[in-house]
């Protein structure tokens, strides 16, 4: 789907992190935008960043932990607009910790937050879609989407599930032969903004591993664009050789856990958990 001046595009986590930087990237392309997130000052800001580049901006303080909230979100957005082209299911939140530890609240709150509320967003804009044959969502998923995330059970819980609901809604969107689809973005560790800077921020100690890397935030955004004017199923977004490593995996269990632990992974999340913090963005967006 090309993005165009007349593209509507919702993304949540707007404001803060990488959620202004895909803001940033969509502005480029003219899109008429409608930003979500709890932090009416923030999304204030970006709003400012797309209104400089000549586009229209809704800004919609949204607490994604709400059905109510996310329903009105969507309203706005069709009596601002008339409808949604683009959804960019940016927002997350993510927690280092021992998970025996975690409260019941704290695992139902990520859930609905990385899980329920991209759903029941994707269920309310896919009507609209469908009926003008037009319309891309793209869930900003994460490597611990396709992989093991040592003291991070609940998040990559959390993003198993976006990764096997978008690759199961393209699958139902093409069955139908219809023309809108559905894309995932995978990124690993991502310097500057989101989640691994408050981390590192918060317990130093907490570095990438040296076999991961870390990526900016622009390749995110940029990614965002490529996957929906190029429809691409998924894509990773890390300097390492993650395909080959997840295939290796996949092929021999065994020896992926023996990379992940020779080739120290996990001892960021466990440098956190052990720190006792646990990290979540007091306004959701995705690393």
């Amino acid at each position: 789907m090309k993005l165009t001046p007349e593209t509507v595009a919702l993304v949540t986590g707007a404001s803060r992190g990488i959620g202004v930087h895909i803001v940033r990237a969509l502005s480029a392309r003219g899109c008429k935008l409608v930003l979500a997130a709890r932090n009416r000052e923030g999304l204030n800001q970006t709003a400012r960043i797309a209104e400089e580049a000549g586009c229209s901006v809704l800004v919609v303080p949204t607490d994604l932990g709400e059905q109510a909230s996310i329903e009105a979100l969507f309203a706005a957005a069709e009596t601002e607009f008339g409808g949604v082209d683009l959804l960019v299911n940016n927002a997350g939140v993510e927690g280092n910790y021992f998970f025996e530890e975690a409260s019941l609240e704290l695992i139902e709150w990520t859930t609905r937050v990385n899980v329920v509320a991209p759903l029941a967003l994707s269920r309310l804009v896919l009507p609209g879609m469908l009926e003008r044959d037009r319309g891309h969502i793209v869930n900003i998923a994460s490597l611990a989407g396709l992989g093991p995330v040592a003291f991070g059970e609940v998040y990559g819980a959390s993003k198993h599930a976006i990764m096997g609901f978008t690759s199961a809604l393209r699958a139902s969107l093409q069955t139908r032969g219809s023309s809108v689809s559905a894309s995932a973005i995978c990124p690993g560790y991502v310097s500057e903004v989101g989640m691994f800077a408050d981390k590192l921020a918060a317990v130093p100690t907490a570095k990438a591993p040296a076999f991961l890397g870390v990526s900016p935030p622009e390749k995110i955004a940029a990614a965002v664009v490529k996957v929906t004017e190029k429809d691409v199923p998924t894509m990773i977004i890390n300097p390492g050789a993650m395909r080959l490593t997840l295939a290796l995996a996949l092929l021999f269990p065994r020896l992926g856990e023996w990379l992940g632990h020779r080739l120290r992974v996990h001892l960021s999340g466990q440098e956190a958990a052990k720190a006792g913090r646990r990290l979540e963005s007091p306004d959701p967006e995705h690393s």
